[in-house]
């Protein structure tokens, strides 16, 4: 063996099927040279913890994945697409432990464990809600909004971004208007 391809052969100079070999021994004798020292029981073959640390415990997960168009009323479509918001660039979802609103360019995401209330609300009036996401001087909250008639209002125990980028500005609650009201409500309380 002039040139050996494996490294760790050229290394030590020896070839598995060399008595001296670190594969040779194991299981064996410690070695009597070099700095090498007696190897773990725990690293020997076969040997499995009692805990597998890589493993998953119980059975898996399964993704929960609930997901929620806006309710899109006719008069205020043109104006909703006008600024990128469409019935496919709408939606609100629960994805296992997390809330996530798109409404065109806009988005919100933040844990469920964020979301200290759901309650339906409505109706709206219309210069309230018409076009992009409305912020409320009151309160700095954000309404994501595709028709007058109902809505889900979400308070957040810690306020979160959404109308503004970069996160300069964080709301304490959102207003979403899916086209199942009560059942989102509903998820977001359980």
């Amino acid at each position: 063996m002039n040139r050996p391809q494996q490294p760790e052969l050229a290394r030590s100079r020896r070839s598995a099927t060399d008595p001296a070999s670190a594969k040779a021994r194991v299981g064996g004798p410690p070695p009597s040279e070099g700095r090498t020292g007696p190897i773990p029981e725990e690293n020997l073959p076969g040997h499995h913890p009692e805990h597998e640390q890589d493993k998953p415990e119980g059975p898996p997960r399964r993704s929960v994945r609930r997901t929620f168009g806006f309710a899109f009323e006719p008069r205020m479509l043109p104006f909703a697409a006008a600024v990128g918001v469409t019935p496919f660039t709408a939606k609100v979802e629960v994805v296992q432990d997390e809330l996530r609103v798109r409404f065109g360019p806009w988005s919100l995401r933040t844990p469920v464990g964020n979301v200290v209330a759901a309650e339906v609300t409505g109706p709206y009036a219309f210069p309230k809600v018409v076009g992009p996401p409305r912020l409320s001087l009151a309160d700095r909250g954000v309404t994501f909004a595709t028709t007058t008639r109902r809505g889900v209002c979400l308070r957040f125990r810690e306020p979160v971004a959404a109308a503004l980028p970069f996160g300069l500005l964080r709301h304490p609650a959102a207003t979403v208007t899916v086209d199942r009201p009560e059942e989102l409500a509903a998820a977001l309380e359980a």
